[in-house]
This record gives structure tokens, C-alpha cells and sequence, in this order.
């Protein structure tokens, strides 16, 4: 799920259920969903990580995971339809990687990701029309699950969490040619796929949710030096999950939450809104 900033929707595309595997388009105006039919779309898959890229006015689309295995397509959104892009060289097949817009730089970023069982550290940037895998001088370990998110406040893209041989919780930003870890005062305990998106009401990133010893339901904010939780009452947030699509609507104001997974047969189609 992705903000698309050229039409003013939050546009959504396939995952998964515990019936089958989904390649829908969907967006989001603020008030309700419609379900798009556009001419030509990416194969259904789940895990893809998706961005909205300011430079090109598209939304961008890579990996994931299907029943034929992982998957290492680029696909990107204008509006009505979706478009196969052939970059000159691409990441490899992986699903659960991170992906985030960096205005500071005006490429899109792509860090980690699970390729067949290993998970990767790898960072690659998209400007367009192709992937150019970067050599920073010092990365988060290999993981996939992890939450990021451009924190427009700093001008650096935040990473969070993750999984590889255990769950993480360490917090790095990226600069836009390197990785530093920080070390802030209080952090969400370790997790991986927390729903994270920025707040430009606030300036704050928000994170929602993710699995880690167990499964959470908690709220935190990130203020550009360290973590907050955001106690709510009971009933007044969206229940325990991970892998919830999230994505600040710039159109309203508010973070928009779709979607999780809380177990092997419990998925949800609920719509949450963070004023």
C-alpha cells in the first residue's frame, strides 16, 4: 500500500488469505474503497514491497511471492493502469523487503528482503528506470519483515525491527549513502512486519502493530531521536496484527491501516484511520 500523491488516493495491491493469494487493485479516497480494473497488472503475489515515487509521479512496485516462488518484477502504478518495467538490472527475487521514497535524493530505496530461507542486507535505489545496488559503508544486518519509512522531519529514511536468525529491534537511518544505527532512549520491544508510515500531521513516524514473542497491538511514535508509546483506550485502536498495509493519506491528514494477519486463520479486512 502506498499514498499516490499525482491522484490523492492510497492505492492497495494483491496479498493474501488463507484461501488463496490476491492480484486486486484497490484505492482509498479518504471515505471508502473502490476496486480498480486496469488494463494490464502484476501477477497476484503477497509480500511486495511498494512506494510512491515523487520524481516519476508513479507508484512502484517490486518482488514478493507467489505460488510459482519469489519474485523479482518492477511494476509501476500512473494512476489508471499498471506498467512492466525492464530495468537494465534489478534485486533479486525476495519477498518481505523494506521500500521507502527518499525525497532527500529522489530515488526510491529498497533494503532486505527473504530469498529462498536466507535473508538479505542488501540496499538498492530505483531513479526511474533502473536499480543500482549501493555499497554503503555500513548496513543493518540481513533481515526481512523490517518496518521503514522517509521521516520527512530529518530528511533520512527509518528503519525498524526485522527478522533473520532472531527478531530485531534496533532502529537505523539512512542518509542517502549510508546506514547508522542509533541508539535511542526507549524502543518498541523487538518485531517484524510493524505497520509504519510518517505522519506529516505530527511530523512524526508512526509504527502500529508487528510479531515478535507475541503479537502486538501497541502504538509508537518516532520523533526523529527516539521512540514513544501512544497508550489508547481499548477499543479506540485496531486489534493485534502484523503485516498490515499502512500509508499516510496527504489528501486528509490521517495514517490509513488495512489488513493484517493475527494467526494462520485469522485475517482481517478492516480499514483504520490515525488522526
Amino acid at each position: 500500500m502506498a499514498y499516490d500523491a499525482a491522484t490523492g488516493n492510497v492505492v492497495l495491491f494483491g496479498g493474501g488469505n488463507n484461501r488463496r493469494v490476491l492480484g486486486d487493485t484497490w484505492t482509498w479516497d479518504g471515505s471508502t474503497w473502490t476496486k480498480q480494473a486496469p488494463a494490464t497488472h502484476p501477477p497476484a503475489r503477497y509480500g511486495a514491497a511498494m512506494a510512491y515515487d515523487a520524481a516519476t509521479g508513479t507508484v512502484v512496485l517490486f518482488g514478493g511471492q507467489n505460488s510459482h516462488g519469489r519474485l523479482s518484477d518492477t511494476w509501476t502504478w500512473d494512476g489508471s493502469t499498471w506498467t512492466k518495467q525492464n530495468p537494465a538490472a534489478h534485486p533479486p527475487a525476495r519477498y518481505g523487503a523494506s521500500m521507502a521514497y527518499d525525497a532527500a535524493t529522489g530515488t526510491v530505496v529498497l533494503f532486505g528482503g527473504l530469498r529462498f530461507r536466507s535473508p538479505l542486507g542488501d540496499t538498492w535505489t530505483w531513479n526511474g528506470s533502473t536499480w543500482t545496488k549501493q555499497a554503503p559503508a555500513a548496513s543493518p544486518p540481513a533481515r526481512y519483515g523490517a518496518s521503514m519509512a522517509y521521516d520527512a522531519a530529518t530528511g533520512n529514511i527509518l528503519l525498524f525491527g526485522g527478522q533473520a536468525a532472531a527478531i530485531t529491534d534496533d532502529t537505523w537511518t539512512w542518509d542517502g549513502s549510508t546506514w547508522t544505527k542509533q541508539a535511542p532512549a526507549a524502543s518498541p520491544p523487538a518485531r517484524y512486519g510493524a505497520s509504519m508510515a510518517y505522519d506529516a500531521a505530527t511530523g512524526n513516524i508512526l509504527l502500529f502493530g508487528g510479531a515478535g514473542y507475541r503479537i502486538y497491538g501497541d502504538t509508537w511514535t518516532w520523533d526523529g531521536s527516539t521512540w514513544t508509546p501512544r497508550p489508547s483506550a481499548q477499543g479506540s485502536h485496531p486489534s493485534r496484527r502484523y503485516f498490515a498495509a499502512m500509508a499516510y493519506d496527504a489528501a486528509t491528514g490521517n495514517v490509513v491501516l488495512f489488513g493484517g494477519i493475527n494467526g494462520p486463520a485469522e485475517y482481517f479486512g478492516d480499514t483504520w484511520t490515525w488522526g
